[in-house]
């Protein structure tokens, strides 16, 4: 489970302000000598914000730290329904826009079925957004972070 910490601004109306507390990236080297600067790459259309909206599934304050867990693989499968079902459906309806074409006419024909691919591939991710079952499996769950918390001895 994929796991990262962040703060909260503040709580109303069900949703949850949130602000990342752990410093985006991988491996974590990308300004020591010797570190990739791959995360860079992520910066071209200017710094992230770090801050974003979550539902509140726990009763939630500003100042509160918490852990937000997304689900091994989740990311993945988005992706791979995201840009994979759009790229598999504009390559078939490419490939069927030049079969179906008269002689002569198979570029039109596969820029039309290409397009046409693409926006039924739109329209399927449309609806899995709105599909509950879907969105169950990429849910983001946020729990109070405990290397925050006081322990009860702590407190005395």
């Amino acid at each position: 489970m994929m796991q990262a910490r962040a703060e909260v601004l503040r709580a109303e109306h069900g949703r949850v302000w949130l602000k990342l507390t752990d410093r985006a990236g991988g491996c974590g080297r990308c300004d020591e000598p010797g570190g990739c600067h791959s995360v860079q790459i992520s910066h071209v259309f200017g710094p992230p914000q770090g801050e974003f909206v979550l539902p509140a599934s726990i009763p939630l304050s500003p100042g509160d730290r918490v852990l937000i867990s997304v689900p091994d693989g989740a990311p993945l499968n988005a992706a791979l329904v995201s840009y994979g079902l759009g790229t598999l459906l504009l390559l078939v309806g490419a490939a069927a826009g030049s079969l179906i074409a008269p002689e002569g006419g198979g570029d039109l024909h596969a820029v039309a079925g290409g397009a046409a691919g693409l926006a039924l591939a739109w329209t399927l991710n449309r609806v899995l957004t709105r599909s509950r079952n879907w969105r169950s499996h990429l849910r983001l769950e946020l729990a109070p972070d405990a290397s925050c918390m006081q322990s009860p001895q702590a407190s005395r």
